[in-house]
């Protein structure tokens, strides 16, 4: 007895262990397309349910999709009003694993059969290069998954006859809302609520348990999951606290619907199961339509859902790097969107700390200077901390690039006695105005849009300054102070071309950044 105890609960394990690797394979061969599918794709909510789907579909794990569809949100191409979407539409993809295991796992028994298939991935991974070796581990991964569900159906067969249905609570609420409790302590156990499902289409397989009580426990399954989504959240961004608690209102309101069809299910499904397979079919086709009804009925509410969201989980956000959420750097491509969102925020205030110190009245301003600092510290350690291997390494290469020079550009900011000077010398004031002013209007265009505008500034005050540097000494006295003034003019001027420089380069690398196509140079307004 305690071996077969023992085999069900490796079967579970072998069988969660399947689902990582598989997901873990299928998500490196895949590189970042799965990001760039969601962002083409998802335009509203209704699309982003689709992506969400057909996404969690292939890749076996509504997790996954969920952090990268934060990491879009974060990143500001996502609205959360379609990011919604994406997280419901992922609910639905989670089902396509049940149907799997219902028509491969118990019908053809392939438990014996994926014991070579397990040993070919094992092997791919270990020895075969790049792409065949994470093709290797989502076949190690897929043959686990039939391993487990094999090991898990033999170790129950042994409770057949000892372990009946009417062992469980009985048909009433109080009984089933035991059942209910008894999947959410699957799902949180196993943390996975495919474990949870594959678990419950074995017991149903040998008699342990009956449909509707398999039905029961799968709601329970499938509110469980929200559970840990919750849980992970706290202390997070914004962005991630809204998608989890999401998540949490819509299980639990599909829990709820499918709580109420449970009789009508049973009517319908028990004189329709005539062989043995037709219940496993008949409890993932009710996992499904409970979960597409929920989807259904949530779609035509997306944007009140998402503003109750905002409402319920406020975003206190003074902060520049609120967005540096560390639960993404699981996942490269969404730490790199969250990265590439702050460094925009960051610019954004830099260029406004620039913009006001080239005013005629400013002053120094310290205490502007600490914020940024500490902000640009915290976003240099966040991206230390990313994974910089394959698809990432361009994106981290040019976040690290973007921070040099902001460290440069702040030490620019520092610099007083260059900047005292320019209002009372009349040609660097008026290329102040003209560079506040480039600051100003680029504040609506793309980062390819602005690198342009100040590669533009560049060019035109690199053309200014070696015909301003012969004047200026041309007409000069020569007198200590009068030399002093001329190193100080000429020092300005270069201030103002190496600023317009730092401002250019940071565009071009945000545009690599944030993995997005430059726009072509002729499309953006001259300076």
């Amino acid at each position: 007895m305690m071996d077969d105890i023992l085999l069900s609960v490796g079967g579970v394990g072998l069988f969660i262990l399947g689902i990582r690797m598989l997901t873990n394979g299928l998500r490196s061969l895949a590189g970042g397309m799965l990001r760039r599918f969601l962002a083409r794709f998802t335009t509203n909510a209704a699309s982003g349910a689709v992506t969400g789907a057909l996404l969690t579909a292939v890749i076996q794990s509504s997790g996954a999709t969920t952090i990268t569809t934060v990491g879009l949100v974060g990143a500001g191409i996502l609205s959360f009003n379609q990011a919604l979407g994406v997280i419901l539409g992922a609910n639905i993809g989670t089902t396509v694993t049940g149907w799997i295991i219902a028509a491969v796992g118990f019908k053809l028994q392939l438990g014996t059969v994926a014991m070579p298939l397990l040993l070919l991935g094992v092997l791919t991974s270990m020895f075969a290069p790049g792409r065949w070796a994470r093709a290797g581990d989502a076949l190690t991964g897929f043959s686990l998954l039939f391993i487990g569900i094999d090991a898990m159906q033999r170790g129950m067969a042994a409770f057949e006859g000892l372990v009946t249905p009417e062992t469980f609570p009985a048909d009433s609420l109080s009984g089933r809302l035991e059942l209910v409790a008894v999947g959410i302590a699957i799902t949180l156990i196993t943390h996975s609520s495919s474990a949870g499902v594959a678990t419950a289409l074995a017991a149903l397989s040998v008699g342990t348990i009956n449909l509707p009580q398999a039905a029961t426990m799968v709601i329970g399954m499938n509110v469980g999951t929200t559970f840990s989504a919750a849980l992970a959240t706290i202390g997070g961004s914004a962005a991630v606290r809204r998608t989890g608690f999401a998540h949490v209102i819509f299980n639990v309101m599909t829990g709820v619907i499918a709580f109420g069809l449970l009789d009508l299910f049973a009517k319908l499904a028990l004189p329709r199961v005539q062989v043995p397979g037709d219940a496993q079919f008949a409890l993932v086709a009710f996992h499904t339509v409970f979960n597409v009804l929920g989807v259904v009925l949530v779609l035509p509410f997306a944007g009140a859902f998402s503003r109750l969201m905002a409402v319920l989980v406020p975003d206190h956000l003074p902060s520049l790097t609120g967005m540096l959420d560390r639960r993404l750097l699981a996942d490269g491509e969404a730490a790199a969107d969250a990265a590439a969102a702050c460094a925009r925020l960051l610019v954004a205030e830099i260029e406004h700390h620039v913009a006001w110190r080239l005013r005629p009245a400013s002053s120094p301003g310290g205490g502007g200077l600490v914020r940024l600092r500490l902000a640009k510290e915290e976003l240099t350690d966040y991206v230390a901390a990313m994974p910089n291997s394959g698809w990432n390494r361009k994106r981290v290469s040019a976040l690290l690039h973007v921070l040099d020079h902001m460290e440069r550009l702040l030490r620019r900011c520092e610099d007083d006695e260059r900047l005292a000077i320019v209002p009372h010398d009349r040609r660097l004031a008026r290329l102040a105005r003209v560079f506040a002013g480039v600051i100003a209007t680029s504040a609506s265009l793309d980062e390819g849009g602005r690198s342009v505008r100040f590669t533009r500034l560049e060019a035109m005050i690199r053309a200014m300054e070696e015909r301003y540097r012969i004047d200026v000494i041309g007409h000069a006295a020569p007198v200590p102070a009068t030399m002093r003034e001329i190193a100080t003019r000429l020092d300005a001027m270069r201030w103002l071309h190496r600023s317009a420089n730092h401002l250019s380069r940071i565009h071009q690398h945000l545009v690599d950044a944030a993995d997005r196509p430059t726009p072509p140079a002729g499309s953006v307004a001259g300076v």
